[in-house]
């Protein structure tokens, strides 16, 4: 379902679930699970303890007519509202009526704003794909390592049982 608004008036929504915002019409997010909800909390928790500011679900602006939504972004500063200077890392978590090609399509629009590398994790197939501007989707099983700039997160972290609180 699209509807249009200006800017403004998606500025000012308060409606649920989330939408995204391209050049005057809204685009819903999905409405995130459990599985999406205790992925996000586990990579806040990661990202935010190597260092990052890491935060869920913040409009970006990556151009005057479009604000994205990814599920975490990523970098050394995002004091701004709506930040407008690209992220180190935007990552997108695959809901059930996800398609990862779509999110790939995503990652490119964060490219085009400058952000250099996005990942996509399925929560319930326990995987991940980087993916940089410059390259091929790489998929990130239980053995690897997700990267960013100098941080790095290992896979197996991310579906570990033993994730405590900071």
């Amino acid at each position: 379902m699209q509807s249009n608004a200006t800017v403004e008036e998606f500025l000012r929504r308060t409606e649920k679930p989330n939408c995204e915002y391209r050049e005057g019409a809204l685009h819903p997010k999905a409405i995130p699970t459990s599985a999406h909800g205790r992925m996000q909390w586990i990579l806040l928790l990661i990202l935010n303890k190597l260092g990052l500011d890491a935060l869920p679900e913040v409009a970006v602006r990556v151009t005057p007519t479009r604000y994205l939504v990814p599920d975490i972004v990523a970098g050394r500063n995002l004091d701004s509202p709506y930040p407008t200077e690209p992220a180190l890392l935007c990552v997108e978590i695959l809901s059930p009526e996800d398609r990862v090609g779509a999110m790939l399509a995503k990652c490119e629009e964060y490219y085009a704003w400058g952000v250099p590398v996005c990942w996509v994790i399925d929560p319930v197939k326990k995987v991940a794909w980087e993916y940089r501007a410059d390259g091929e989707p790489l998929r990130i099983d239980d053995g690897g390592l997700l990267r960013a700039g100098e941080i790095s997160v290992a896979v197996r972290d991310l579906f570990s049982e033993n994730i405590q609180p900071v």
